[in-house]
């Protein structure tokens, strides 16, 4: 092979061997295939997916973040443990477990009776988001989370427990505090 010759095969193959590169690494990396909620269109979703972070759970397995097709959403872990939706319908009150995490209002749904995953709402945010975790991250996520979720604005509306109950007093106690009326004479 003439010196020419050589010279026009190099370029070739560096630019053949980076396209089989890329190609490999594509077929490593592809989108989770995800549903947009209702919502998803709303720019405070927006702001919430440019937010997410790029590892979520505990820190002696991070999930790593993932690309997905579908607009407010975000994916982490191979296969994917980590699940978000933005732009959920806000979740009117409930029974269902809430807890602050963060600074951010969760609702709990312990999911399916084999537990192997969990979902959680955010109760007092409009639009809301919808996280489902597998049960080996858990709600380890929630905290990573909070940050970008934290960009939703606020309805108004939070967790309340027992102690945001108005006291009734005690049940022994007789007394009234109206006022005692005078026999008239």
């Amino acid at each position: 092979m003439s010196a020419p010759s050589r010279r026009l095969l190099r370029p070739s193959l560096v630019v053949a061997l980076g396209v089989v590169a890329a190609s490999i690494l594509s077929g490593c990396t592809a989108a989770v295939p995800m549903q947009s909620a209702d919502g998803a269109n709303d720019p405070d979703c927006a702001q919430v997916v440019v937010h997410l972070p790029d590892t979520v759970g505990p820190d002696s397995d991070p999930q790593q973040r993932r690309e997905t097709d579908a607009q407010g959403t975000g994916a982490w872990g191979t296969p994917s443990t980590v699940l978000l939706r933005c732009g959920v319908e806000s979740p009117a009150i409930s029974d269902l477990p809430c807890n602050d995490v963060q600074g951010v209002d969760w609702l709990s749904d312990d999911g399916p009776e084999d537990g192997d995953t969990f979902t959680f709402t955010t109760y007092g945010r409009t639009p809301a988001v919808q996280v489902v975790v597998s049960a080996e991250v858990g709600s380890t996520a929630l905290f990573d989370l909070a940050d970008a979720v934290g960009y939703l604005p606020e309805d108004g509306r939070g967790c309340v427990g027992v102690d945001d109950l108005p006291s009734v007093g005690d049940p022994a106690d007789t007394s009234t505090d109206a006022p005692s009326e005078s026999p008239a004479p």
